[in-house]
């Protein structure tokens, strides 16, 4: 039986099982797919989770909010693309080394292409990216390989500038919502996690905030399936969505990495859509 798996804190509301369990039953695969809730400060019981994917335990592990910078000191090595983003999303027995990778980047750029018809993502284009973590270094990363412009802003305006120092020429500006000013960026990429169930009021940019008139919103939160900062994006006749695409996306990455299986996302997407 081949075990797998989610990393992250909290995860009740995770859809993660759900697509993951379609690609085992799609491949005929019989295995699981279980929900690991560790504290942000329990590295101990972090460290005990690793050890059953080095013993074969455990097939792999995908890594949510908080722990994608949290296991990067855990691995035994980091793929190019892992290394370049800082921050692991995926994890998995390789050569008897337990290896840390990304499928986030390329899950994100997938859906993103999608989500903008392709014809949208001209070189030159600038985009505004909100939050400073683990998902964020895999938005940046994703969006500076097709030659975008970046800002970041972040409340926590030291770890905006750590991330801006890995990366060349991304801009920095804080998240104050008195000054803040979302200017003309054609993209702006909320990758924190405000207006995840149960905190759906929630949003990271204010309701009566005057948004970009041509700009398109791509919030990574996918549950609920219309964030607030969705509807309010949609109220002013802007083109959003929701992160449901890039979860599945990066899900069919890793479920490959894992099984050697290469399943169509709109299997999975049909899985989590009702």
């Amino acid at each position: 039986m081949i075990q797998l798996g989610l990393i992250g804190y909290p995860l009740e509301y995770s859809l993660s099982p759900r697509i993951h369990y379609a690609a085992l039953q799609a491949c005929e695969l019989d295995g699981t797919y279980s929900l690991f809730p560790i504290h942000p400060e329990d590295k101990e019981g972090l460290k005990k989770l690793l050890t059953r994917v080095r013993t074969g335990e455990i097939k792999g592990l995908n890594v949510t909010i908080p722990h994608k910078q949290n296991v990067l000191p855990l691995m035994d090595e980091l793929t190019p693309t892992a290394k370049s983003i800082g921050a692991v999303n995926t994890i998995y027995l390789r050569n008897n080394k337990l290896t840390g990778d990304n499928t986030d980047a390329r899950g994100f750029l997938s859906d993103l292409k999608k989500f903008m018809n392709n014809t949208e993502l001209e070189i030159g284009k600038s985009a505004l990216v909100l939050g400073a973590g683990g998902s964020a270094r895999a938005v940046v990363y994703a969006l500076l390989n097709e030659g975008w412009n970046i800002t970041i802003a972040a409340r926590r305006i030291d770890q905006a500038e750590e991330l801006a120092r890995q990366f060349a020429n991304v801009k920095v500006m804080e998240l104050n919502f008195q000054t803040f000013q979302p200017s003309n960026f054609q993209l702006i990429v909320n990758t924190t996690p405000l207006g995840m169930t149960p905190n759906i009021e929630q949003s990271p940019l204010p309701g009566n905030l005057s948004l970009p008139p041509h700009a398109s919103i791509y919030d990574l939160v996918y549950n609920p399936r219309e964030t607030k900062l969705v509807k309010d994006a949609r109220s002013q006749g802007l083109n959003a969505t929701t992160g449901l695409g890039m979860l599945v996306e990066q899900a069919v990455l890793a479920f490959e990495l894992w099984t050697g299986h290469n399943l169509p996302g709109k299997i999975l997407y049909d899985s989590v859509v009702e």
